[in-house]
């Protein structure tokens, strides 16, 4: 069993930044695929990034926020990061935190972010 623990939510203009953190129970770094997602009321869950397990470290970003979101992950923290810029209100939503492996899929209770225009 995995706990994630996501933080760093709140209420930004648009334009300004904020950077979500999610902590793992364990390092499951090396296993795992950590992922960001959000939801947006009355639509579907999303993708926003994600990052490989192990020392490779690729990343994925959804269209729409190439060039302002990154994902990164600190082993020694066993925290994966969302540093968002250039926030812009379409970006409100609740962002949840995944981890995926090919038995086992865990998703934190996710933190609210929104945008003022």
């Amino acid at each position: 069993q995995v706990q994630l623990v996501e933080s760093g939510g709140g209420l930004v203009q648009a334009g300004g930044s904020l950077r979500l953190s999610c902590v793992a129970s364990r390092n499951i770094f090396s296993i795992y695929y950590m992922g960001w997602y959000r939801q947006a009321p009355g639509k579907q869950r999303e993708v926003v990034a994600r990052i490989s397990s192990g020392s490779a470290s690729s990343t994925v970003y959804a269209d729409s926020v190439k060039g302002r979101f990154t994902i990164s992950r600190d082993d020694s923290q066993n925290t994966v990061y969302l540093q968002m810029d250039h926030l812009k209100p379409e970006d409100t939503a609740v962002y949840y935190c995944n981890a995926w492996s090919a038995k086992y899929d865990y998703w934190g209770q996710g933190t609210q972010v929104t945008v003022s225009s």
